[in-house]
């Protein structure tokens, strides 16, 4: 039997809410962090889309949302390269460190007004950082728990509730900042942010024991060796071709948005393949993989609806919603407060529902199948209310606030337990890749998103809503009647 690379190292004791005191560092080192990202997604298509004399770029509304879609696609498809960086050099806690200053860096750069040079330079360093950051946090907290411990859901459940604690604040916070006053202000702030995320990191990292210390499949000199020669013979091509197309004139943003969208379903496809080669992996472990497959697919989905907060759902609070409906102006950012929010009520009922069903609770392939279903309905909500109020209505907020609190429910079902199941499922050598891999997901669907996207208008909405949320729950109900196959293939995890 394959023992997980967690099982070997030494776990600091319980001390946060009958949790490993780790448990909290990591909670609020991820707390800071998506404070930053939040709260510079909440304004970055309006700065975007907005014209100069506004302090935006002018871009056109489509292209601006297909950007911020591969943008998101590239954040998290760097994760898997994040991921191999710790599994093979830097141990997932050097990871943390070098992602998040590479974070702080980037929001910097987007607070200088550079113009499109300037927030393409900082989309640079936070794909690169977010890669280094994200995957490795969720592995160290799987690695505060023994695989078999029944607090693990529960420990993710609220760590999930600090991610959605600074998502929760960053719009009331950067968001009325960077649209009543200055875009690039509201930036700086998001760099604050990360900065106040990396000094608790570091002051408290004694915290995790020797969790993520060491690489976990470290490299030899001679693997080391050959490492730096592909990649560097790959960065040399890369920027060949990137200089060949400027030449020829062929270098375009359409052409950018296609590329990343065709290689967030490449990557963790050949990802899939190396996994199941690798004779590395077991065959219990590559059972497990098989059974990962149809819930990578589902969650794929799932963020191909969730991830449209940023794009088409903002654009719809922006120009769609009657942002006076309470008798005082309400910021368009402030609809990401939403799903943060219902976050944070719902994620402690949730965690307490899977501590006390223990055994009982559903398996992993019915919470999957749950949150896809939901994700379809808020979408299918969405479609109502673009049929009640016509092309040239203006919604209540109100409606937004059914649609997404669905939405949030159905992540709440998904997400954590997607992470935590992750950590479970990933062969031993490939620990932090195959966390990287369920982020990869989310690469995926913004991708999907990149293209579909910009066929969305205020006189397309209600086909577009319901065609794709009818889609999601086709998607959901095939899950269903797939859970017992999966969860068999699964070999004991729950």
């Amino acid at each position: 039997m394959t023992s997980s690379v967690q099982d070997q190292t030494t776990r600091p004791p319980g001390g946060f809410f009958g949790h490993p005191k780790g448990l909290s560092t990591l909670f609020f080192t991820e707390t800071w962090e998506r404070f930053s990202y939040y709260g510079m997604k909440a304004i970055l298509l309006y700065y975007m889309y907005d014209q100069a004399a506004s302090g935006g770029l002018g871009i056109d509304q489509g292209l601006a949302k297909s950007i911020v879609a591969v943008y998101g696609a590239a954040l998290y498809m760097s994760s898997i390269l994040g991921g191999w960086i710790a599994d093979r050099f830097l141990g997932s806690r050097r990871s943390i460190l070098y992602g998040g200053i590479l974070i702080m860096l980037a929001h910097l750069t987007l607070a200088i007004p550079g113009g499109a040079a300037f927030l393409y330079a900082s989309m640079v360093l936070l794909v690169i950082g977010t890669g280094m950051l994200k995957p490795n946090v969720t592995n160290l907290v799987g690695g505060l728990y023994a695989e078999d411990d029944t607090r693990r859901d529960a420990g993710f459940s609220i760590f999930y509730m600090g991610i959605n604690l600074g998502a929760f604040l960053a719009p009331l916070v950067i968001g009325t900042i960077g649209q009543s006053y200055n875009y690039h202000l509201g930036f700086s702030l998001a760099a604050a942010g990360m900065a106040a995320g990396l000094t608790q990191y570091w002051l408290r990292r004694r915290t995790l024991g020797d969790v993520g210390l060491a690489p976990t499949n470290p490299m030899t000199e001679t693997e080391r060796g050959q490492a730096v020669l592909r990649i560097g013979i790959g960065v040399v091509l890369l920027v060949a071709c990137a200089a060949f197309l400027v030449v020829t004139g062929e270098f375009t943003a359409s052409l950018v948005v296609n590329a990343v969208s065709l290689l967030a379903f490449i990557v963790p496809v050949a990802y899939f393949v190396v996994m199941f080669t690798s004779k590395k992996v077991s065959a219990v472990e590559r059972s497990r993989l098989v059974a990962y497959i149809p819930l990578f697919i589902g969650a794929v989905l799932f963020w191909f609806v969730e991830e449209q907060q940023f794009t088409v759902w903002a654009q719809f609070a922006d120009q769609q919603t009657d942002l006076d409906a309470f008798g005082f102006h309400i910021p368009s950012s402030w609809v990401q407060v939403i799903s943060a929010m219902d976050v944070i009520i719902f994620a402690p009922l949730l965690a307490l529902l899977w501590t006390k069903l223990k055994h009982r609770q559903p398996s992993t392939p019915q919470k999957f199948t749950i949150g896809l279903f939901l994700s379809g309905l808020s979408f299918l909500i969405m479609a109502l209310v673009c049929v009640l109020q016509g092309p040239d209505g203006k919604a209540n907020p109100l409606w937004l606030l059914l649609s997404l609190t669905v939405l949030t429910i159905g992540e709440l079902c998904l997400s954590p337990v997607g992470l935590s199941a992750t950590t479970k499922l990933a062969p031993a050598a490939f620990v932090a890749q195959t966390v990287g891999l369920f982020l990869a997901a989310d690469a995926a669907g913004q991708g999907l998103i990149a293209q579909v996207a910009p066929l969305y208008n205020r006189h397309s909405a209600p086909v577009y809503f319901g065609v794709i949320g009818g889609f999601v729950l086709v998607a959901a109900a095939i899950l269903g009647l797939l859970s017992p196959a999966i969860k068999r293939k699964m070999h004991g995890v729950s």
